[in-house]
């Protein structure tokens, strides 16, 4: 900044001076002429050239450079524009920013010395036409800075220089940071390094600031207490983009120190009581207090849960203190302190009184989910025997161990295995109970010497055998349209089920297995045909396929064969399939029958039920159902068979259609629902009568006409309707009727 008013003072004397003649130039003639003598315009007169300094650095570098102006005026002491400048140096390089003058009539150039180092003066001169100035500058050597310092000491707590350390005697290593002025730097950011192993920094990060004197510093203790050798403290720091860097050596000496005895207050306790736990840390015969050390504890009770106690405690002026909880000990614990460094723990035993029994809780039984069965009944899954767990608590609600318990029960049906015992670590008890010869429900008491007791859950004891009376067989739907189709391996056309319950109508247990056969279609899986029950009951696939027609009692089964009156024969009935399902409770074979229609997809033999001449069979002719009056509807009952004279599918839709002088008002039931075999006596199935293709085993449904005459009724009219059967594959039969509306 000075340099720019010293060069600004120096502009404005250059002018003064222009203006009374001087700087260097010829004052001349106002005006000038040109080469063929014609007068011109005015004339320079007068040049002043000025640099920004007198010196340039010798070192070069770029950037280094003074800048040179040229201001450039006629007689008049008038700036002249657009003249052109010539800058000349005699050494160093001129570079020309503007050569020619501007409206302020000054021209601009700069100069360095591009590397050349040697101290001279240099003479720059600016030229306009034979009007000149000159201008010399100093080429000046460069003095070094200086740079920025780091010094590292290491003291003792006196504040005295020493390089010992020890547990007893801690270091602190002092770091002074000062800049390139020799000056203390504040606040700056030093970071103290030295082997872990042998050195622990407070804090712990090593890191410090420097105050306003320039001094960081961390205190240094050895890492352990057994920590010896000898070592290196660095200290980096960066200084205005400068790292500097600082070190000192110094020796560690491990710490002869030991644990004092183990003080218990107070040394018994009852049950779930405390005690404090304290014990010094010592150097020779005085307590230990350069360094906090962390001291764990521990003991056999707190390792087995039964007991709690701080895992570690720091010292505090060399003494570490715990407080001891009982948790259910009950028996003398052994608490031992020891610390990283010190050879030898210390030790001592705490007498703690054992709880008393306060309680007993049943808290398991085994099975869980199911009864004990009869002795000699057996299952899958099952067993004759229940296994009762009981808990101990003691008066503080935790399991106690080692406390007698006895058991009993009221019922004289089953027997107790174990009739007393000993709790375990978990103060639980177990007994087992096995089942007699008959149903019953039982529970069994436990009771401590103490008088407590405690009664289980109810214990189920049931037969879990399979009797005939509870074995039921149902089919899903017993017409399925598979007279000329096929179910297909993955959708079957229905499904069987069974359910099958013990003598006391409980069901059987999980996994009995149940067998199926049939004489028409398919049955079961691929893997068996049979089923496993599962809380009672199960269920197979029936799939519709050949054979279709069926031969006497072929396949045999539990169901058609056997002593008389036990079985019956299957149905040969065109059709109509007969499942078997049966199982056995390991003496007798247990079985149950069900039949399913392959129905077919057309109504081939339909009857008006309640025709003059009932039953009247429906063909492909109109059928006329004679006439009533408009102001009444018809109301006529179809039966729906097959062409085997069986039901049609269920789920088959019965519709009115194609309706003409009339009102279609419905169709009762309007689906084909499941049907049964059935006798004309409504008897089930027996083997007998049904199997007479010409019983007629179809639906019956009530078809409603009505007028779609206006009122009054002035002329008589003629209705036409169909009713159209539809099954569920869309398979459509439809048959006409004519009914004859008369006016009253």
């Amino acid at each position: 900044m000075s340099t720019l008013r010293e060069w600004l003072a120096l502009l404005c004397c250059a002018t003064l001076l222009a203006a009374c003649g001087g700087g260097g130039g010829n004052p001349g003639a106002t005006t000038g002429t040109n080469n063929n003598g014609t007068t011109t315009g005015p004339k320079v007169t007068s040049v002043v050239l000025v640099s920004s300094a007198d010196t340039i650095a010798s070192s070069g570098a770029d950037g280094t450079e003074v800048t040179l102006s040229a201001l450039v005026k006629d007689a008049n002491n008038l700036v002249m524009e657009n003249q052109t400048v010539d800058f000349k140096a005699d050494s160093g390089n001129i570079v020309v920013v503007s050569k020619t003058t501007d409206a302020t009539g000054t021209a601009t150039a700069r100069l360095n010395v591009k590397g050349d180092t040697s101290l001279r003066t240099i003479t720059v001169t600016a030229t306009v036409g034979t009007v000149s100035a000159t201008k010399k500058i100093q080429v000046v050597g460069i003095v070094p800075p200086t740079v920025p310092t780091a010094t590292m000491t290491l003291v003792n707590s006196a504040g005295a220089a020493s390089n010992s350390l020890s547990s007893a005697t801690p270091l602190t290593a002092r770091t002074t940071v000062r800049d390139k002025d020799n000056k203390p730097v504040a606040n700056a950011l030093v970071s103290f390094t030295a082997d872990d192993k042998l050195v622990a920094f407070s804090p712990s990060a090593g890191t410090a600031l420097t105050d306003a004197n320039g001094v960081a510093e961390v205190t240094m203790r050895p890492a352990s207490l057994s920590a010896s050798g000898a070592g290196t403290v660095s200290a980096a720091v960066v200084v205005a983009g400068t790292s500097l860097d600082a070190t000192a050596n110094f020796s560690v000496g491990a710490t002869a120190i030991v644990l004092g005895p183990l003080s218990l207050s107070p040394a018994s306790i009852p049950a779930y009581g405390s005690s404090v736990i304290t014990v010094d840390v010592l150097a020779g015969s005085a307590k230990y207090t350069e360094q906090q050390l962390n001291i764990a504890f521990a003991s056999n009770c707190v390792t087995a849960g039964k007991a709690t106690l701080a895992a570690t405690a720091p010292t505090s002026n060399g003494t570490a203190q715990v407080v001891y909880r009982d948790q259910g000990c009950g028996n003398t614990d052994q608490i031992t302190a020891s610390a990283s460094g010190i050879t030898k723990a210390s030790t001592a035993n705490l007498v703690i009184a054992a709880p008393k029994a306060a309680s007993i809780q049943f808290s398991a039984a085994s099975p869980t989910d199911r009864s004990i069965v009869i002795k000699g009944q057996g299952g899958i899954g099952r067993t004759e025997t229940a296994t009762l767990t009981f808990k101990v608590f003691d008066t503080f609600g935790k399991p106690l161990a080692g406390q007698n318990v006895k058991f009993s029960t009221t019922s004289t049906s089953v027997t107790i295995n174990k009739l007393s015992d000993s709790t375990d670590a978990n103060g639980d008890v177990i007994t087992t109970v096995n089942s007699g010869s008959v149903p019953t429900s039982f529970r069994i008491t436990a009771t401590l010497d103490n008088g407590a007791s405690t009664t289980s859950d109810s214990i189920v004891v049931t037969t879990g055998l399979p009797v005939q009376r509870a074995f039921s067989l149902s089919v899903v739907s017993p017409n399925v349209e598979g007279w000329g189709y096929d179910s297909g391996p993955v959708t079957p056309a229905t499904n069987v089920n069974i359910l099958v319950a013990d003598q006391a109508g409980n069901p059987v247990p999980d996994g009995l297995p149940v067998v199926f056969q049939t004489n028409l279609g398919s049955i079961g899986t691929s893997s068996k045909g049979a089923c496993n029950t599962v809380n009672g009951g199960c269920s197979v696939d029936f799939r519709t396929q050949a054979p279709r027609v069926a031969s006497p009692n072929v396949p045999s089964t539990p169901c058609n064969t056997g002593s008389a009156g036990a079985v019956s024969n299957d149905s040969v009935r065109t059709g109509l399939a007969t499942i078997c399902a049966s199982t056995t409770d390991g003496t007798n074979t247990l079985f149950a029958k069900a039949a399913i229609f392959l129905s077919g997809s057309f109504a081939t033999n339909v009857y008006w039920f309640d025709a003059p001449t009932a039953p009247l069979r429906l063909t492909g002719a109109p059928t006329d159902l004679g006439s009533v009056a408009s102001t009444e509807s018809k109301v006529i009952t179809l039966e729906i068979n097959d062409e085997n004279n069986n039901p049609m599918p269920s789920g088959t839709k019965v519709e009115i259609t194609s309706v003409v002088n009339a009102v279609g008002i419905g169709v009762s039931p309007s689906t084909v629902q499941n049907v049964f075999p059935h006798t004309a006596t409504g008897d089930v199935l027996t083997g007998t009568g049904i199997d007479n293709s010409s019983i007629r085993q179809g639906s019956y449904h009530q078809i409603s006409i009505g007028s779609a005459q206006a009122k009054p009724c002035l002329t008589p009219l003629a209705g036409t309707f169909n009713v159209t059967v539809t099954t569920p594959k869309g398979n459509v039969t439809s048959y006409p009727f004519k009914l004859a509306f008369t006016c009253p």
